[in-house]
């Protein structure tokens, strides 16, 4: 199994650790010290020895950070883990914060109203995040000091950093050349006047060079940093070691990552940083040196997230592999009495289902599969100490995604066990409307994510309800299942353009009873012109990837409109079509009941 289910949060150790950090803040001359979430490419997902907020603090969730000071501790988690939070930190020495309503800048005014030092390790904050606070604490006798990671002071049996050996990604599946895509962004860099760009994010680097790696779980990046010249040759930093299978290559020179900040130094000329992702680690490197620093967006991360067209196909064919397995476990799903599965099953068993296809490289995260009030946790991870049986009356969330060669994928389909209460059914259908809402967008070209994203939310606000996560988050190609910068959300002001994959995801949660969440993933393209339309206004719209069957035994179809039912029957009709004969007898029996038309 990919998927483990032991506990891995330790709430009862959080205040010896507390108490252990506390000590070396003393020490240290400081007031506080921020523990995030991150490690120093400023990924989602990051290896054992990074795991720093989990270690101290017990919350498991892929965001958040904690600001310990002398006298209290705020964990500061978003929307998603609001729930989760409460049952994995120890209440009496943490505090959760919601956040981004309550910013780290007013939490500290209100802790530290006579000022004080925060420590932070400079290779674990980006240096966009350090000027905002900076901004934000102004005239506040609060001021930010990087110092050692005093985590990793304490961690007594911290593991060691990953050291796993990197592979080619074939052409056949990156659809270009890591020659011809060196080439194209250096040739952004020195379009603007530039002469090197620092690229930190992992899986820029991997998308760059075309290889993978597993030094994360879940996601097949290969951690090092990189700066890429106007001439389009590359200095690398990886060890060596990992990089073993990898054939040589005369433009790009490497080193070991301790050699990282010396080439830094080293480097003339204009250099771009991304202040979003570069860390103050490296800010300060170059600032020794006689570089002039630039800052903008890291080169690879808009053709990184506009994919091409082998990309996409690829994509489509990873979707339908993934669809037979997760019709073959809705399936054997069905057939289950009520009371004699739990969630562990599930999980257990859609694995089975995946690795069956005999393409599946990884899950592209830890699959959630809640049941009744753990539905309503949003990144509920199941542990035999959690696992519910799947009782009638239930609903169950089952969110999971798989990494193919030539795909990542991300799906979630809400469950009905036995017979559902029409309160749920109710709410599965606001959120299926927003979701069908969201598919049939069509829009101007140049609007952004935030433009568009409460289109999916109307069905539930008319209801007086909503949701605490965006709709939707964008996807990488056999990287990572999250990834920026587009996003359909209130706050991302990047345009979407054609290639960029996203998923589709509204939900509802109500804390203690049942979650609700449908995802399918969509990539923007150029939109059909219409008969009536001014064909000087160039318009996008979203091509679905995920075909599985929607649970229509939730929908009260007496609510949709017909243009909704048109939408739900095309859908389940096409399922059907790119699912007809993959399956087994079966399921093959199933697809043809779950499609019918409404």
């Amino acid at each position: 199994m990919f998927q483990s289910f032991d506990t891995t949060s330790s709430p009862e150790h959080g205040s010896s650790r507390l108490a252990d950090l506390r000590a070396q803040m003393v020490a240290e001359g400081i007031n506080g010290f921020l523990i995030p979430r991150a490690d120093a490419h400023q990924g989602e997902y990051v290896a054992p020895r990074d795991e720093r907020l989990l270690w101290l603090t017990g919350f498991t969730g892929s965001a958040g950070f904690c600001c310990a000071l002398e006298t209290d501790a705020g964990v500061f988690i978003d929307g998603r883990y609001r729930t989760q939070v409460k049952t994995q930190v120890d209440l009496d020495h943490f505090s959760p914060v919601p956040w981004p309503e309550t910013s780290l800048s007013d939490w500290l005014k209100e802790q530290l109203p006579d000022g004080g030092v925060i420590g932070f390790d400079p290779w674990l904050m980006p240096q966009g995040q350090l000027e905002a606070h900076e901004k934000a604490l102004a005239d506040t006798g609060i001021t930010l000091k990087p110092t050692e990671n005093l985590v990793d002071r304490i961690w007594a049996d911290q593991p060691a950093p990953p050291m796993t050996l990197a592979f080619a990604y074939p052409i056949e599946y990156a659809g270009k050349s890591s020659v011809d895509k060196r080439q194209d962004c250096a040739n952004d860099i020195s379009g603007k006047g530039e002469d090197a760009a620092v690229i930190t994010l992992p899986d820029s680097l991997c998308w760059l060079l075309n290889v993978r790696g597993n030094d994360v779980s879940k996601t097949p990046l290969m951690h090092g940093f990189a700066v890429l010249h106007a001439d389009a040759k590359v200095q690398l930093f990886v060890e060596p070691e990992k990089t073993a299978a990898l054939d040589p290559d005369p433009s790009i020179t490497q080193a070991a990552p301790a050699e990282f900040l010396a080439a830094l130094a080293a480097l003339t000329g204009k250099v771009r940083c991304d202040k979003i992702s570069v860390p103050v680690a490296v800010i300060h490197a170059l600032q020794s040196g006689s570089a002039e620093i630039t800052y903008g967006d890291e080169p690879c991360v808009l053709p990184k997230a506009r994919k091409n067209s082998v990309e996409i196909a690829g994509t489509r064919a990873a979707h339908i592999t993934d669809a037979t397995a997760m019709c073959e476990l809705l399936c054997w799903l069905e057939a289950q009495p009520s009371g004699s599965t739990t969630e562990i099953d599930v999980v257990t068993q859609l694995e089975q289902r995946r690795r069956a296809t005999n393409a599946l490289q990884d899950i592209s995260f830890d699959t959630i599969a809640g049941a009744g009030s753990n539905g309503a946790i949003m990144h509920y991870r199941v542990t035999h100490e959690t696992s519910r049986t799947l009782e009638n009356g239930d609903l169950l969330v089952l969110d999971s995604g798989g990494q193919y060669l030539n795909g990542t994928t991300d799906i979630t389909r809400t469950i009905g066990i036995g017979d559902v209460e029409n309160e749920e059914r109710e709410a599965f259908t606001r959120v299926l409307q927003g979701m069908i809402a969201i598919s049939k967008m069509r829009w101007p070209k140049g609007l952004a994510g935030r433009d568009i994203e409460a289109v999916g939310r109307v069905p539930l606000w008319r209801a007086g309800q909503d949701f605490d996560h965006g709709i939707g988050h964008g996807v990488g190609h056999f990287l990572g299942v999250h990834e920026g910068p587009q996003r359909l959300s209130r706050i991302s002001k990047v345009p979407l353009e054609p290639g960029m994959i996203l998923s589709n995801e509204p939900g509802y949660y109500r804390e203690g009873a049942f979650g609700i969440r449908i995802e399918n993933l969509i990539v923007v393209q150029p939109a059909g012109t219409l008969a009536s339309e001014d064909t000087h206004r160039e318009m996008y719209d979203f091509e679905t990837l995920t075909y599985v069957p929607i649970s229509r035994d939730l929908i009260r179809t007496d609510v949709l409109s017909v243009d909704e039912i048109s939408w739900m029957n095309s859908y389940h009709a096409a399922c059907f079509e790119k699912l007809d004969g993959l399956l087994s007898e079966a399921a093959q029996d199933w697809l043809q009941r779950a499609t019918q038309p409404l």
